[in-house]
């Protein structure tokens, strides 16, 4: 049987096909996150081992996909068409069947450049959504440079604290807006 050939149309109706199917599949199996990791100056017999961060606290930004270790391929099929980000395996040695990957997108250029326009441009249709705003607000934020000081820091964390989940974490707010580092004062 002859193939038939493919004219531009045709690539345009499977490039919208894989755009809804990936908007779709992050939709349901995505996170947009925001973290912090306690990053204090260290100091050990007067000098100063780890400078630190002068807030106390590191933040960190993640765009991850988790999937068994049967559907990586989905995995790969994000990896490729966005042409960022890693694939991680994490291993399972309880009572599960197989192991666990993880498509990571941690680099600020990626996320600013890649991620976060594709999620502008082709909008969820859930909640996530919703989270993914929050975390394109944070993402820029600390592009600003607003992470790295005490106020810009519990800002951030006040708007990750209502994401991925219904009720906002007080504790978290609580302990960035409690933590005074000695050098800020």
């Amino acid at each position: 049987m002859p193939r038939k050939k493919t004219t531009r149309a045709d690539n345009q109706q499977e490039r919208l096909i894989k755009i809804g199917w990936i908007t779709g599949f992050v939709d349901g199996e995505g996170c947009f996150s925001v973290g912090f990791i306690k990053q204090p100056r260290k100091i050990e017999d007067g000098k100063v081992v780890r400078r630190g961060y002068t807030t106390g606290y590191q933040a960190f930004h993640e765009f991850a996909v988790t999937q068994g270790e049967k559907s990586i391929e989905s995995l790969k099929i994000l990896r490729d068409y966005f042409g960022v980000g890693n694939l991680y395996l994490n291993k399972r040695y309880d009572n599960h069947k197989e192991h666990m990957y993880r498509f990571v997108v941690r680099k600020r250029d990626d996320l600013l450049n890649v991620i976060i326009p594709f999620f502008r441009m082709y909008q969820m249709k859930t909640t996530k959504q919703a989270d993914f705003e929050k975390f394109a607000d944070c993402v820029n934020r600390m592009k600003n440079g607003e992470h790295l000081k005490h106020a810009g820091l519990v800002a951030i964390a006040s708007i990750a604290s209502t994401m991925n989940r219904q009720k906002p974490r007080e504790n978290l707010i609580g302990i960035l807006r409690d933590h005074t580092p000695t050098s800020l004062l």
